[in-house]
């Protein structure tokens, strides 16, 4: 049970914030009212940018060591739900506003939303650049939101 305990990395440096901000954007994504997404696409799309993200961790963060979040040796409790509810949830609250009309301001609230985020867990201590910088985090924000999920929209609903 120690080893267990050992593993959630629950003693890590500013680990109450990816924790809350995990499970308030959760909240909010069940329970905002959806304007222009239904709940198979939700579906489809948390699973998907679930998966997409856990993969971009392998590559940056673990292969490439650009990244650590909380304890390196570890995926802690925060660090699985960053992973798993933070990119998702973004992705479905943006596609639930996203229309073509608003979508160049609903990339600039996203990327900012994403950025402050990860701003706030760089300060607090939990994340750490290790050749990763926030410039870069800004670029794939904006790829993200400005092409990739308006197209991953585009083709689940056709």
């Amino acid at each position: 049970m120690d080893k267990v305990i050992h593993n959630l990395d629950l003693h890590s440096k500013g680990i109450w914030f990816p924790i809350t901000i995990s499970i308030v954007l959760a909240l909010i994504m069940l329970f905002v009212p959806k304007k222009h997404i239904t709940w198979k696409e939700i579906y489809a799309m948390f699973g998907i940018i679930a998966f997409i993200t856990w993969v971009s961790d392998a590559i940056i963060g673990r292969t490439l060591d650009l990244i650590d979040l909380g304890n390196p040796k570890t995926a802690g409790l925060a660090e699985i739900l960053v992973y798993t509810f933070v990119p998702s949830s973004l992705s479905i609250l943006f596609s639930n506003y996203y229309t073509s009309k608003n979508k160049w301001l609903l990339v600039l609230i996203f990327t900012i939303i994403a950025s402050v985020i990860e701003w706030i867990m760089v300060q607090l201590g939990y994340l750490k650049y290790k050749g990763w910088n926030p410039l870069i985090s800004i670029t794939v924000y904006i790829i993200a939101f400005g092409f990739l999920i308006p197209a991953h929209i585009k083709m689940l609903r056709t």
